[in-house]
């Protein structure tokens, strides 16, 4: 799987020498370029498996790098940083530290899915992105990223009730974010609400507001999810090999 453009090559890299001389012969500015040998040897040779363990990394192990996810990807558009294909090269060569230098950025997958309908080999190139940035989480090597924080607000909300309540789920999201409560786009948003929305539906918002309904008889799916979830995560930690699967 080797990776040659020299876009992938981490500028720090590139050396260039404003004046030289070789044998009599000037080769200053880009004539002297070349790429600074260095050697890795912290290679985590379990992280291709690690990532395969989570949630929309089971098919990693089939990328070919075709650069199809990359080539079709909505955030690469604007942040050519953003790789998808080459975090996969790293992840399935087990370079560790190299992907570790990407951690801030890779979180950032929007979920357009556009890598997924792209890819020839069915990676699922945006499922890889998600477990790649949970497995970053769970090792420690970066605090939750917003869209973990929201599924597992959605997920919370699922388990306990059986159903969703939109205006509970922003609010969860923006205090577990550290983000104020009154957002310009959610006063607008509120306000076109109330002039468009038929009354019957606008009660019937507010009250699930304030009650909270849940679905009839949901205690036994409740317990059911709820065990599932915690035989997940159970697995996912020992996987990961974060000590007996319990969590902390």
């Amino acid at each position: 799987m080797p990776i040659h453009e020299q876009s992938l090559i981490r500028p720090e890299n590139i050396k260039t020498h404003d004046k030289l001389e070789i044998d009599g012969i000037d080769v200053s500015g880009h004539w002297s370029t070349f790429i600074e040998s260095r050697v890795v040897t912290d290679y985590n040779e379990a992280m291709e498996d690690e990532i395969a363990a989570l949630p929309g990394g089971e098919f990693i192990h089939r990328c070919w790098q075709c650069g199809s996810c990359t080539n079709s990807c909505t955030v690469n558009a604007v942040n050519p940083d953003f790789n998808p294909r080459y975090w996969i090269y790293l992840i399935r060569t087990g370079m560790e530290s190299e992907l570790l230098r990407d951690k801030d950025i890779i979180w950032q997958c929007i979920s357009c899915n556009k890598c997924t309908y792209a890819c020839p080999r069915d990676v699922e190139p945006e499922g890889v992105m998600k477990a790649t940035a949970h497995w970053l989480e769970k090792k420690g090597h970066t605090p939750k990223s917003p869209s973990i924080i929201f599924d597992e607000i959605f997920a919370e909300q699922v388990i306990a009730r059986g159903k969703i309540e939109e205006s509970s789920i922003i609010r969860q999201f923006l205090k577990r974010t550290g983000q104020p409560l009154m957002q310009d786009w959610l006063v607008a948003m509120a306000r076109g609400l109330l002039m468009k929305l038929p009354v019957g539906l606008m009660r019937r918002m507010g009250l699930a507001v304030l009650f909270r309904p849940r679905t009839s008889g949901w205690s036994k799916a409740r317990a059911a999810l709820e065990e599932y979830v915690e035989e997940c995560e159970r697995e996912q930690r020992r996987a990961l090999g974060l000590g007996d699967g319990k969590p902390e």
